[in-house]
């Protein structure tokens, strides 16, 4: 009998090997790549408690993928109780390897994606942007083959439409407080002034360091200055991801790059009080909305 070790450590090894992959799913289900971080780190949750009682798993990666389905489509529908699946145009034809098709997926916003129902999100999402079969699409998210080929179908037409149509988004913008709180915290950052960084922070300080780590207090967050001030390869800047005040990082060494990461800033009566880095967590910029300001 296998112990409990026996049975995290490779799983733990696959997780790593699948996580970008998982997030790209979950960041194009929920539009957003933040959101697709938490339904990502919702579905290893539940994938861990379910582990010890799952028994023999013939196939991983596709029990990885349907847990992550169900977590997106639970964060759906809390947001906004959106249908999923139904076997309507059980005939429907549909050619799953269109290289135009493909590629119009592929270069798609999350923005773009979230237009699309569930049903045509999520078929689209696994067989043109992760490269999944039929087969595989219906076993991950228990739907029948003629389901994913209506999915497909209507799916792509909508996306032809929506490729082209004008971005008319509004530009996000920082009230003059904030941009002058976040401003500061990357001259001093840059300047690597750790120690008036620290002053910026909250006695109750939270720090996740995404993909790896939780830090609470600012005894403990300290730590994370420290490695900081350890290496060299960063530059920060200012800007957005999706619309949220971000701290955008490039290459020290390739400063017109785009940005490789970012880290989320949130503030409480003019003190840090949550830090949330994606540093080891890069596959997150993949399809990010980042502006630069």
């Amino acid at each position: 009998m296998n112990t409990p070790g026996e049975i995290r450590e490779p799983f733990e090894r696959l997780i790593g090997e699948m996580r970008p992959k998982l997030h790209r799913y979950c960041a194009r289900m929920t539009g957003s790549v933040i959101d697709g971080e938490d339904v990502l780190q919702e579905a290893l949750t539940k994938a861990f408690e379910a582990l010890p009682n799952a028994g023999p798993i013939a196939n991983p990666e596709g029990w990885l993928f349907r847990i992550a389905h169900n977590a997106a489509l639970d964060f759906l529908r809390r947001r906004s109780r959106e249908k999923a699946f139904s076997d309507e145009d059980p005939d429907m034809i549909v050619d799953p390897t269109n290289p135009t098709v493909d590629r119009q997926a592929a270069a798609a916003g999350l923005h773009t994606f979230m237009r699309l129902p569930v049903a045509q999100r999520s078929s689209i999402i696994m067989m043109d942007v992760l490269g999944y079969s039929l087969q595989e699409i219906s076993a991950m998210l228990d739907a029948s083959i003629p389901a994913v080929k209506a999915a497909l179908h209507r799916g792509r037409h909508r996306l032809r439409h929506l490729a082209d149509e004008p971005d008319d988004r509004p530009v996000p913008r920082l009230s003059g407080a904030e941009r002058l709180l976040l401003d500061a915290y990357i001259d001093r950052f840059n300047a690597r002034d750790f120690d008036a960084v620290r002053d910026m922070l909250a006695d109750e300080v939270r720090l996740e360091l995404v993909a790896r780590t939780r830090l609470n207090g600012r005894k403990d967050v300290a730590t994370y200055f420290h490695n900081y001030s350890q290496v060299k390869d960063w530059h920060f800047v200012p800007g957005f991801v999706e619309d949220r005040p971000a701290v955008l990082v490039r290459d020290s060494d390739d400063p017109a790059a785009r940005p490789s990461y970012f880290i989320l800033l949130a503030w409480q009566d003019g003190k840090l009080l949550t830090v949330r880095d994606f540093r080891h967590a890069r596959y997150a910029t993949d399809g990010a909305d980042l502006l630069v300001l």
